[in-house]
């Protein structure tokens, strides 16, 4: 293992020049402008939230565009989200939310037990992933939509980015290793909440603004239904490209 930085901007506007970077990770990292020159890049990977790490430019060519493009043909879902309206159109792509992840989890569980806590790349496992979406459903609609004081389950899990030290405070157990059978049964709580308030939405509904302290480190919000249910479905889509990419990889390792 070697050094671990976090939290810190000694790097702000450094300059590495002849330096071994090989292996390095660098995770909820601002990269913002930063150049690579004359450098060996075979393997480089990055991946921004999904699938929009902003502008990105390899030797002189611009291939932002074509990422993009290429992601949405490979996850039509994206093409879908964007162009949700109507509470029709959330209905519609809830249910495709529901469907997509019905099918991940089928996938996983033709693997053994073990596979479902299994990391790749340091990435988050599926046990960790269905953990952070019932965290992004306990903010968006049982916090902001809901109006629920006390949102969130021991078990949800925030962003890596989120400063552990203040997780207690909103009543998450950073340190909690639920066995899989209970995240699922949570997730699927979670999931059927989301439906119930789709069910019921009108257009007039996703228009209502809704003002509420997301958490004590991120202060008060305001926001649309509309938009918390795409945050949600944004989140869901995003995080299920993940969890399918990683147990490509855990099948391929047991194969």
């Amino acid at each position: 293992m070697g050094t671990e930085y976090a939290g810190t901007d000694q790097f702000r506007g450094a300059t590495f020049q002849a330096v071994d970077l090989t292996g390095a990770t660098f995770r909820d990292c601002d990269l913002t402008g930063v150049r690579i020159v004359s450098s060996e890049i075979a393997d480089l990977r990055v991946s921004g939230f999904n699938g929009t790490a902003g502008r990105v430019v390899v030797d002189d060519v611009d291939v932002t565009a074509y990422v993009s493009a290429e992601l949405d043909r490979r996850h039509p879902e994206r093409v879908r989200l964007r162009a949700v309206r109507s509470a029709d159109d959330h209905r519609a792509m809830w249910a495709t939310v529901e469907r997509l992840w019905a099918e991940t989890i089928a996938r996983a569980e033709r693997l053994p037990e073990p596979a479902q806590h299994e990391r790749v790349d340091g990435d988050w496992s599926l046990v960790e992933t269905l953990r952070h979406l019932v965290f992004a459903a306990d903010t968006w609609v049982g916090r902001m939509i809901l109006g629920e004081a006390v949102p969130h389950h021991r078990f949800a899990l925030p962003p890596t980015d989120y400063p552990s030290g203040r997780a207690a405070e909103i009543g998450v157990d950073l340190a909690a290793r639920p066995a899989y059978a209970e995240v699922l049964a949570l997730h699927a709580n979670r999931m059927v909440r989301a439906r119930r308030v789709v069910a019921d939405l009108t257009d007039a509904e996703l228009d209502r603004v809704c003002t509420a302290e997301l958490a004590p480190v991120w202060g008060t919000e305001s926001h649309p239904v509309g938009e918390c249910l795409r945050v949600l479905m944004g989140e869901c889509c995003a995080h299920r490209r993940y969890a399918e990419r990683d147990l490509a990889v855990i099948e391929a390792r047991r194969d």
